[in-house]
C-alpha cells in the first residue's frame, strides 16, 4: 500500500508523462499589450530615455539573445520588446524545450552561464516571473508589468519552480 503511494505521490511531482507531450504556442508580435499600471502616486520606474519618441512607428528590439541548454535541451531566441505604446514584452522565438512541471518565464538579473554551473543561479539575485511558459515549443510573448524597469536585468530564464532549475536560458545583449 506504502509503494503505491509513493509511486502516485512521485507521478504526480515529477509529471514524467510531460516529456512525451509538446504543446506549441504561436503567437504574432502585438501593437500593444495591457499591463498593469503602477499604484496612484507610484512613479513609474522607465528611464525617460526608453519613452517611445514620436517617430517611433512600431515595435522596436531593444535587446536579444540566444537561448542555450541547462537541465533541458533548449534553444530559440529571446527579445526584449519595447511596443509603439510604450509597454514591453519578453518575445521567445523558435522556442523548443522539454514540456515539464511548473515552467515559467524569469526575467533576471543573473549571468547565464555553461552547463551545470547555470541552472540554479537564478533565483539567487533579482527576478520577475512573467508568467507560465505557454507552451514548450514556438513563439509567444510575455508582457512586462509597467512598474519594471527592464534596464535592470540582463538574462531570461526558462525556469522550472517545482524544482527550483532552470531548462535554458539566454543573455540579453542591449542592441
Amino acid at each position: 500500500m506504502v509503494a503505491v503511494a509513493g509511486a502516485g505521490f512521485g507521478a504526480y511531482w515529477f509529471q514524467p508523462w510531460k516529456l512525451w507531450q509538446d504543446e506549441t504556442v504561436e503567437e504574432a508580435l502585438p501593437d500593444t499589450v495591457e499591463t498593469s499600471p503602477p499604484p496612484a502616486g507610484v512613479p513609474s520606474k522607465e528611464e525617460p530615455s526608453e519613452q517611445p519618441s514620436p517617430t517611433t512607428s512600431g515595435p522596436q528590439t531593444l535587446a536579444s539573445g540566444d537561448l542555450i541548454s541547462h537541465e533541458h535541451a533548449t534553444s530559440g531566441t529571446v527579445k526584449l520588446v519595447r511596443l509603439a505604446d510604450g509597454s514591453h514584452v519578453v518575445r521567445l522565438e523558435n522556442l523548443d524545450t522539454s514540456n515539464g512541471p511548473d515552467l515559467r518565464v524569469w526575467l533576471t538579473d543573473a549571468p547565464v552561464k555553461q552547463g551545470r554551473a547555470g541552472w540554479h543561479v537564478f533565483d539567487d539575485g533579482k527576478h520577475v516571473s512573467l508568467g507560465k511558459l505557454k507552451g514548450n515549443k514556438g513563439s509567444q510573448n510575455y508582457a512586462l508589468p509597467s512598474d519594471v524597469n527592464w534596464s535592470s536585468y540582463n538574462s531570461v530564464s526558462i525556469w522550472c519552480d517545482r524544482f527550483d532549475v532552470s531548462f535554458g536560458a539566454a543573455e540579453l545583449a542591449r542592441l
